[in-house]
């Protein structure tokens, strides 16, 4: 028999349909992550899926192609480079405002209270990166808004009894009419 606090603490959790475990298993995204290529989607070969399926004509590398051979271009899309090609990502859960640490300290939130995003058109030059998310079970749901104009839905979960991280992407810059899609999965980085 649970002694009474205890007993409050699992009603309480109840109400909130919240379980010790689903709590613990939140904790278990924060930390760092180094990318494992071999359980990993190539990005530039998702990416030249995407561009042949658009009808674009993308040159092939007979020799082998430069790594990030996609990476880059217009300043406002830089979220999608660092979503699916930065090898690190370190995670703070930190309510209501998630913290993601890409590669070059490029620091990204991701809020889980439900704001809203709002633009004057006076600061149509001053528009920001934005992501919201929020949790479904034991998984992290986020959809990012980036200055282009387009959208990356993203689904985080832990798999191999958290020692992994699988993070499925479906970026669908504005300038695109077919989305990217992969997944990608991180070794969690153990310290020494």
């Amino acid at each position: 028999m649970p002694s009474a606090p205890i007993a409050i603490l699992l009603v309480i959790l109840g109400a909130f349909n919240v379980s010790p475990s689903f709590a613990q298993d939140k904790q278990g995204f924060e930390g760092d992550w180094v990318i494992n290529t071999e359980l990993s989607d190539n990005t530039d070969k998702q990416v030249e899926e995407a561009l042949r399926a658009m009808g674009e004509k993308v040159d092939r590398c007979w020799f082998g192609c430069e790594e990030d051979r996609f990476r880059g271009g217009p300043e406002e899309q830089e979220l999608y480079d660092r979503i699916s090609y930065d090898k690190q990502l370190h995670i703070t859960l930190d309510e209501p405002e998630y913290l993601f640490i890409y590669e070059d300290n490029y620091r990204r939130f991701v809020y889980t209270d439900g704001r809203s995003q709002s633009v004057s058109l006076t600061g149509l030059d001053e528009v920001e990166d934005f992501s919201f998310g929020h949790w479904e079970g034991n998984t992290l749901l986020v959809e990012a808004r980036p200055r282009d104009g387009g959208f990356a839905n993203e689904t985080y979960r832990l798999i191999d009894e958290g020692s992994h991280l699988q993070v499925t992407l479906y970026i669908h810059p504005r300038a695109f009419s077919v989305p990217v899609e992969m997944v990608r999965v991180y070794n969690r980085k153990i310290s020494p």
